[in-house]
């Protein structure tokens, strides 16, 4: 029986991976009409948050009316969604690996991490058009910089609370600075893995000036993430009491109700 179980895992690990490589081998080549799945609900949250209503132009993608942004095939936040899945996914997989899998957590897997892409994604250009309208500069970094500073940070802190909220925490009990420090360590390796183990891996950051673009990237993946979990933790540890007290005092509500 540990056998069978043992081969069932072992094939659940190489349809979870087969997914993901044929995701990243769709979207390296997909136009912007064949990525409207995942583009028009984004948009459609863009217009919600930000006011500004957007156009879709075939074979370019969603133009602002005012024509002084464009959500194309690059905003589309596949990578995102692989990410999130194979978080998701591989997680799984090892929280449960004395247990019985069913096949039907992969299904749920992908949803969820659909779901978070577009949220996630929404975000993003959402602060990016109100960056935009600011017309924030700084010394230190470049328009360039600062987009991809906005974009890391956006995207890993949305994988993080993802990742949260798929541990089921007993939010009741505000979990440990340990514990949380010792999670956070799983979503970090994921995001490394797809942002940078990727592009190593298949030889894109040698062709033309990527090599040089993907060092400068690589320093802003590797570093902002360790300055966004700390932030993110300060923010769990302090919401959880009030959201303790919270979760205390309807339970004391219901209990008095039923008395």
């Amino acid at each position: 029986m540990k056998q069978i179980v043992f081969n069932k895992r072992n094939l659940l690990l190489i349809v979870v991976l087969l997914c993901a490589l044929g995701l990243k081998l769709f979207y390296s080549t997909a136009s912007v009409n064949e990525l409207r799945w995942i583009l028009a609900p984004t948009t459609f949250f863009v217009e919600l948050i930000s006011g500004k209503p957007f156009e879709f132009e075939s074979h370019a993608g969603y133009m602002a009316s005012d024509h002084s942004f464009l959500i194309a095939a690059s905003c589309a936040g596949v990578n995102f969604l692989i990410t999130s899945f194979l978080m998701l996914a591989l997680r799984k997989l090892w929280r449960d690996r004395s247990q019985k899998i069913s096949w039907k957590f992969l299904p749920q897997a992908a949803l969820f991490a659909y779901l978070a892409t577009i949220v996630a994604n929404a975000a993003r250009i959402s602060l990016a058009l109100r960056l935009r309208r600011l017309h924030l500069e700084t010394s230190w970094l470049t328009p360039n910089e600062l987009h991809r500073f906005e974009g890391i940070v956006v995207y890993f802190g949305f994988l993080w609370l993802l990742f949260m909220v798929s541990e089921r925490l007993n939010w009741e009990n505000a979990p440990g600075l340990r514990r949380l420090l010792r999670l956070s360590v799983f979503p970090l390796l994921i995001y490394y893995a797809t942002v940078l183990g990727i592009p190593l891996a298949n030889g894109a950051y040698r062709r033309g000036n990527a090599a040089t673009d993907f060092r400068e990237h690589s320093v802003f993946v590797l570093v902002i993430p360790l300055l966004v979990i700390p932030l993110l933790l300060m923010f769990v540890l302090a919401v959880s009491p009030f959201y303790t007290a919270k979760r205390s005092l309807l339970g004391s509500q219901k209990q008095l109700n039923r008395s």
